[in-house]
């Protein structure tokens, strides 16, 4: 529960009375609950003098532990367990922080309705900031997730060949990531094949990979919650053409970011020493994202690795770092790493070559 008590803590210098939480990553944070965004309206309130109270349907009573219970059944409805609630916790007229990325209006004007003048003021920083340096336990998971996602790639490699269309291999790379100890996906996996790989988010089609091809694979997996993200770049026989000049340069792009982090830098520093080397290449309007994105609980979650920002790093932060270039009518390069922050600088949980892992 400390988790809980340092987001009321903050809570409180943002002068909010409580937070309002729906289902997703930061309530899985703070209570180790899980539990689908629906059509039946979960929301958890955690006052800042009060026992935190969860409003549910009756049939997942049972995973309510650590709450005062407020359920309803589908005959009843929710409205009155919101009413009893919310009057019960007095938050009539208060300052009710959400997550205002996650929270429908459909929940929102439930809880305007039955705390009336409740204002409801966004709540996203606080919970970010608590999120975003890990605690250990949270990094050992992550490296799990890391080598889940590392495993089913050595296993997936040998399955590829000349004529596979790059859905059969993104279907092959979700099994073998879901046989291999994965929970689920921490996102539908990208296998882009020659031009195709100039999108930075392609979707993996029934273009057949062909002799030459560049091939862009974007995968990653959840394990107890906590997401892996790497790419790596496979050829369709011996690296061949332009691409070659354009994998080393951001294989380089890469190791200067990842050279770049150590506690007390900030984000649009790091974004900057990767964004250099390919600017200085005359490359830099095809690096067209940020370097990278915070990873923990989600995908992509604070920090963001991008130009201008000025978050400072420190120890316990989980991000990414992946340079890439994309030419239309050609392909892309995307190299990407799993890094943490150390108490001194940075250490890369991803192990996997660099090299274009050759079919």
């Amino acid at each position: 529960m400390h988790r809980i008590a340092n987001m009321l803590e903050l809570a409180a210098a943002q002068r909010l009375d409580a937070v309002a939480l729906v289902p997703g990553p930061n309530f899985f944070y703070l209570t180790g609950l899980s539990f689908h965004l629906s059509e039946r309206p979960t929301v958890g309130l955690f006052p800042l003098e009060q026992p935190p109270a969860l409003i549910l349907p009756a049939l997942e009573a049972g995973k309510g532990t650590g709450f005062t219970l407020f359920p309803y059944t589908d005959a009843a409805g929710y409205e009155t367990a919101f009413q009893q609630a919310l009057t019960a916790l007095q938050l009539t007229g208060a300052r009710l922080g959400v997550e205002t990325r996650r929270m429908r209006l459909w929940e929102a004007r439930i809880l305007e309705r039955h705390a009336p003048q409740a204002q409801l003021l966004p709540a996203d920083e606080l919970l970010a900031t608590q999120r975003m340096s890990k605690e250990p336990q949270e990094i050992a998971t992550m490296r799990r997730a890391v080598q889940v996602a590392e495993d089913a790639f050595r296993a997936w490699l040998p399955q590829l060949h000349a004529g596979m269309t790059e859905k059969e291999a993104a279907a092959r790379l979700i099994t073998a990531l879901l046989t291999g100890g994965a929970d689920s996906l921490a996102f539908a996996p990208i296998v882009a094949s020659g031009p195709h790989g100039a999108l930075p988010h392609a979707v993996a089609g029934d273009r057949a990979f062909q002799p030459g091809d560049w091939i862009v694979v974007d995968w990653g997996a959840k394990v107890d919650g906590y997401d892996s993200d790497i790419t790596r770049m496979v050829t369709c026989g011996a690296p061949t053409g332009k691409l070659v000049e354009i994998h080393q340069l951001v294989c380089q792009a890469n190791a200067a970011g990842r050279a770049a982090v150590r506690p007390g830098v900030t984000t649009g520093q790091v974004d900057a020493a990767t964004r250099a080397v390919i600017t200085a290449a005359g490359y830099g309007p095809a690096f067209m994202h940020r370097t990278g994105h915070g990873l923990g609980l989600e995908a992509h979650e604070p920090p963001y690795i991008m130009s201008g920002s000025g978050t400072e790093l420190i120890p316990g932060m989980t991000f990414t770092i992946e340079p890439g270039i994309y030419l239309a009518g050609l392909g892309g390069i995307r190299i990407e790493d799993d890094v943490l922050v150390s108490a001194t600088g940075v250490e890369t949980l991803t192990t996997l070559s660099r090299e274009p892992f050759i079919i």
